[in-house]
């Protein structure tokens, strides 16, 4: 509490960093588990599925990413009803989905730049907060003309304190980022599954001709 004014903005500041990182910890582990357990499910159902109006219907209009999937391969099989290259059907699906999934990544990825920033910034600022502190020893010796202890320690631990505080707030910031690059990194992956599995009922239903039945019907 006796310490230097700028040497309790850094504390301050440090030790509102980490409350930012235990927040966003414990919002991003939600968030991830929630959509990971959704997507697996609803994987789980479009696998189970033989055409895509099926897997639509399994998943019973259910929101995430995998219905966002079918939405966009049925909007491109709907616009390419009147084409009969079905290669370049599958690429202008494929290209909708891969957009839509990349677009889910950076989504999730979302609020993990905070910690990269702690976590490289932090010890820095510790490191400020320390010479500003041993500065301040010195400037007590030369006022006091005296080496004694007494003078020189309260200087030494604050600054030293600054700088504990720097790494308790940088250590957690980047062991939760790399964490959390690996479990989106797993997330993204299963994101292409089940881009990939949407792209085989297109597939399937174009080699049957679904396509072409419901152009006709449309008309």
């Amino acid at each position: 509490m006796s310490a230097d004014i700028v040497v309790k903005a850094v504390m301050i500041g440090l030790a509102f960093a980490s409350v930012v990182t235990w927040t966003v910890w414990l919002a991003k582990t939600l968030e991830l588990t929630w959509a990971k357990r959704r997507l697996s499910q609803a994987f789980s159902d479009i696998n189970a599925s033989s055409t895509l109006a099926e897997a639509g219907q399994r998943l019973g209009g259910k929101k995430g990413i995998v219905s966002g999937l079918i939405e966009l391969a049925a909007v491109e099989l709907h616009l390419s009803a009147d084409v009969s290259d079905k290669s370049g059907i599958k690429e202008r699906v494929a290209s909708r989905l891969d957009g839509l999934a990349a677009a889910a990544g950076r989504d999730m990825n979302r609020g993990t730049g905070v910690l990269a920033t702690i976590g490289s910034t932090s010890p820095f600022v510790g490191l400020f907060g320390t010479v500003w502190g041993i500065m301040n020893s010195f400037i007590g010796i030369s006022e006091a003309q005296t080496t004694n202890l007494a003078i020189v320690a309260p200087g030494i631990a604050e600054a030293l304190l600054a700088t504990a505080i720097g790494l308790v707030a940088a250590i957690p910031a980047v062991i939760i980022y790399n964490q959390f690059a690996r479990q989106i990194g797993g997330y993204r992956a299963m994101i292409a599954e089940a881009s990939a599995e949407v792209m085989r009922l297109v597939s399937r239903d174009l080699d049957r001709g679904f396509k072409v039945v419901k152009a006709r019907a449309a008309e």
